[in-house]
């Protein structure tokens, strides 16, 4: 009866018997291109002509991924939506720095709430789960706070990725690639323990990504991200398990429960050959929130004191209790050396520049590997660090920047990749040059998710009825099928279900459709007057038509 009532609404609005706002405006949709994200572009194309059928007029905008990133991070205030991802990194285990950074309105202006949300009922969950030690009590927030992003919209959220690798088993000892709780076998674990069988000591795998940055202060990517983790050390890490382990810390010990000892290992170097000290320890932690780094700044927020013990124990005492601290903190925040980086941010001081826009000549870190070279948009080659208590078994680590996926496959079978650590393309044509040639094919559920974003900042994103119809018309099977060659599971929430004891199951079964989409708009006031979308009566446009 609802739906037979808004018609009829839409009908008497077409023929001018009821009052109406603006028409609203045309919406512009960023994209990357076709030959480097497929499933991407592909499920633009199908989230558009979704749109367009409730008369609105939608333009997609294609932009190489550098480009795209740099128009919605750093201009936040100009776009419309966009498709994006949020990729599965190993401290993702924890929901919280899902919860917590992508949406709470203190991250909105610099951070990981790129498109903006504000909603203080949110805020409120997201700040509750991280002092909840209660494992019961944080898996109730957890869900709260799911349960509030679907009901706002926050995002059209699409797919989780059914995440595809490949290593050729001629070149790899099958049973030294290790596969990581919802990341799947592109993972530091790999990279350290993959063993060669033959005369090849050189990993050399793909990205369809360039590289951006190789920051230790900025998170600029999914492919950065990778040479991040190889090049710098972390207290702890998460393990192969999705828990969090020592790592350059030896060992820890919570005092009481905001009060945590962390006893760094012995022996450790930088890669120019300085010792890594507790100075330098309790100096990145101050770096990350001192205001240069401000991507970094949520995940030392809950820090109170660091103070030095002596020679190798650090003190970490918190505000209060954080749930999450050892996976979203220690396992987090990079090492790196104040000899390198205390003169930088002090020269940064006061500048419109900050530490995420400074890039090292030569990275200086303590991890696995070592910066060897930077070939921008061609390679990245970093060397196995033989003075590292955890050194590689490989001798080289070559990344090769192919953004079409045809050439990608070619080098794979050819030999000139050993390692496919990102494709976008259709899985039966991975199998089937796997086929007759000593290629491996892994899959797994991705902790991460793909989305269309909505800028709440720009009119009528910021009306979560307009999101939700938008959301509600995108047919999610049709993008898995046509996209993703049935690869993905349709998503409704920011927590995957790779992470299954987190993941709100109640979510999971987001109702969509046209009809439902364009009665949503009705009932919001929204009308259709010859085939094109209207505001709410007396509702105006403010940016253009």
């Amino acid at each position: 009866m609802r739906r037979i009532v808004g018609l009829t609404l839409v009908v008497l609005l077409a023929c001018g018997a009821v009052a109406q706002g603006d028409p609203v405006r045309t919406i512009t949709v960023l994209s990357q291109p076709q030959a480097a994200a497929p499933y991407e572009y592909q499920s633009i194309q199908l989230v558009a002509n979704a749109w367009r059928q409730l008369g609105i007029d939608v333009e997609i905008q294609v932009s190489p991924w550098e480009q795209l990133s740099d128009i919605v991070w750093f201009n936040r205030q100009t776009w419309d939506a966009t498709g994006w991802q949020m990729v599965g990194r190993p401290e993702r285990s924890d929901p919280d720095e899902i919860v917590f950074n992508l949406f709470h309105s203190s991250t909105a202006e610099a951070g990981f709430n790129f498109v903006g949300y504000n909603n203080p009922a949110y805020d409120a969950v997201a700040e509750a789960q991280r002092v909840a030690t209660d494992l019961d009590e944080r898996q109730r927030l957890i869900y709260e706070a799911q349960a509030i992003i679907d009901q706002d919209q926050v995002y059209a959220f699409l797919v989780y990725p059914e995440s595809i690798y490949a290593y050729r088993s001629d070149v790899w000892n099958p049973d030294s690639i290790v596969e990581q709780s919802g990341i799947g076998i592109k993972n530091t674990w790999t990279f350290i323990e993959a063993e060669p069988i033959g005369s090849q000591r050189d990993m050399v795998l793909n990205s369809n990504f360039v590289v951006q940055a190789i920051n230790p202060l900025y998170i600029s990517g999914s492919v950065d991200s990778w040479i991040t983790e190889l090049v710098w050390d972390r207290l702890l890490r998460v393990g192969p398990d999705g828990l969090p382990v020592p790592w350059s810390a030896e060992s820890y010990e919570w005092i009481d429960d905001v009060t945590i000892d962390v006893v760094l290992r012995a022996g450790m170097t930088w890669h120019d050959g300085e010792p890594v000290t507790v100075e330098d320890v309790v100096f990145s932690f101050e770096a990350a929130g001192g205001g240069e780094a401000p991507m970094y700044t949520p995940f030392v927020s809950a820090i109170a004191d660091i103070e030095i013990r002596d020679e190798r124990t650090v003190r970490f005492t918190l505000t209060r209790p954080q749930a999450a601290f050892l996976t979203a903190s220690l396992a987090k925040i990079n090492l790196i050396p104040r000899h390198i980086w205390e003169p930088v941010l002090t020269d940064l001081q006061g500048q419109p520049e900050n530490a995420e826009s400074y890039q090292e000549d030569v990275p200086v870190g303590s991890g696995p590997f070592t910066f060897v070279r930077w070939r921008a948009s061609e390679e990245v080659v970093l060397a196995a660090n033989p003075n590292h208590w955890a050194a590689p078994k490989m001798d080289r680590w070559i990344l090769r920047m192919i953004p079409n996926v045809e050439a990608t496959l070619g080098a794979l079978r050819s030999g000139e990749l050993n390692f496919l650590a990102a494709y976008p393309g259709d899985p039966a044509v991975l199998a089937a040059t796997a086929r007759g040639n000593p290629i491996e094919v892994v899959a797994s559920t991705d902790i991460g998710f793909r989305f269309v974003a909505f800028n709440h900042r720009r009119p009528p994103f910021d009306d979560a009825a307009f999101r939700r119809a938008l959301s509600q018309a995108i047919n999610r099977d049709l993008i898995i099928d046509a996209a993703y060659n049935d690869f993905a599971t349709a998503a409704n929430s920011p927590v995957s279900i790779a992470l299954e004891f987190w993941n709100n199951p109640d979510v999971a079964g987001f109702e969509t459709g046209m009809d439902l989409a364009r009665q949503t708009l009705a009932d919001a006031g929204y009308v259709l007057v010859d085939g094109r979308l209207h505001y709410p009566t007396g509702v105006s446009e403010t940016l253009g038509r």
